[in-house]
């Protein structure tokens, strides 16, 4: 039941309409019995400063932030958490009692929380493959270093992209694109955290050949769930981790914040949020 107290939170996004977040949050409001709202809010770049520094006016707890604002938000909140500074993109918002805003991101907490789901016993101790070096790239990156990542092998199609990213730690080497089926060898992680793959998109044309029998293999895409990469890691006898969990992860750190519960991830939720298609 909603009230007039309920507690307000939202997602930031142009378009917005197609994001499972609301879903996602609406499912734990209903679990847990919480008196608040999560609601999509459509905001254009023009508007995202004036929207966002209206949040506590409008008692909001905050919000999430999607495209394409993620960027831009490290230039309108007060305080900025590390971990955003590092990745260089805010996804999560908090409404400070004095009204101050600061901004974080848990989309490294939503990508590590996903494999140690699906693989508890997993540790990075031999080299992690990276494919790609967009915002997701970034996060992924970073939460592998601060996990303990020894050896990081990033690649991408523009390899200036790779390079810059590769700037964070000594620990990134950036190897060709053309060079992505050998970079495989002795990997104990392998992540696509490109859009090939994607629906709609071309596929990841990648040889496995490689890939060790042992190493964990992740597909940050959720549509469709299981990609060409995941099937093909799977019929070969790898470990496959599908993008949903991410997504779910990275959202429970917010909720926590905005409406005073700790979520759970559950099998059930997965099946509700995937319902969205």
């Amino acid at each position: 039941m909603i009230t007039g107290a309920a507690t307000k939170s939202g997602i930031v996004g142009w378009p917005v309409e197609h994001s499972r977040s609301p879903r996602l949050h609406g499912w734990w409001l209903q679990l847990y019995g919480v008196d608040g709202v999560y609601v999509p809010l459509p905001v254009q770049p023009a508007d995202l400063e004036t929207a966002i520094r209206a949040l506590p006016k409008l008692g909001f707890a905050g919000c999430n932030v999607t495209l394409p604002h993620k960027q831009a938000m490290l230039r309108v909140v007060d305080e900025i958490d590390p971990v955003a500074e590092r990745i260089g993109a805010i996804n999560t918002v908090v409404v400070g009692p004095d009204g101050r805003l600061t901004g974080s991101n848990t989309d490294a907490f939503g990508f590590i929380e996903a494999l140690r789901e699906a693989a508890p016993n997993w540790r990075p101790t031999g080299p992690c493959v990276v494919l790609g070096a967009g915002g997701a790239a970034r996060a992924v990156v970073v939460a592998l270093l601060d996990a303990g990542a020894s050896e990081l092998r990033l690649l991408n199609r523009t390899r200036a992209k790779a390079e810059a990213l590769a700037a964070l730690d000594p620990r990134v080497a950036v190897i060709d694109w053309r060079e992505r089926a050998a970079a495989l060898a002795d990997a104990a992680l392998l992540v696509n955290t490109t859009s090939l793959g994607m629906i709609g998109n071309d596929e990841l044309d990648l040889t496995l050949d490689d890939l060790p029998s042992t190493a964990l293999v992740n597909d940050i895409v959720y549509t469709p769930l299981y990609t060409s990469l995941l099937d093909r890691a799977m019929a070969r006898g790898n470990r496959i981790v599908d993008g949903l969990g991410m997504l779910l992860h990275q959202a429970r750190p917010g909720f926590a914040a905005w409406f005073g519960v700790q979520p759970a991830v559950s099998a059930d939720q997965r099946h509700y949020v995937l319902e969205q298609d």
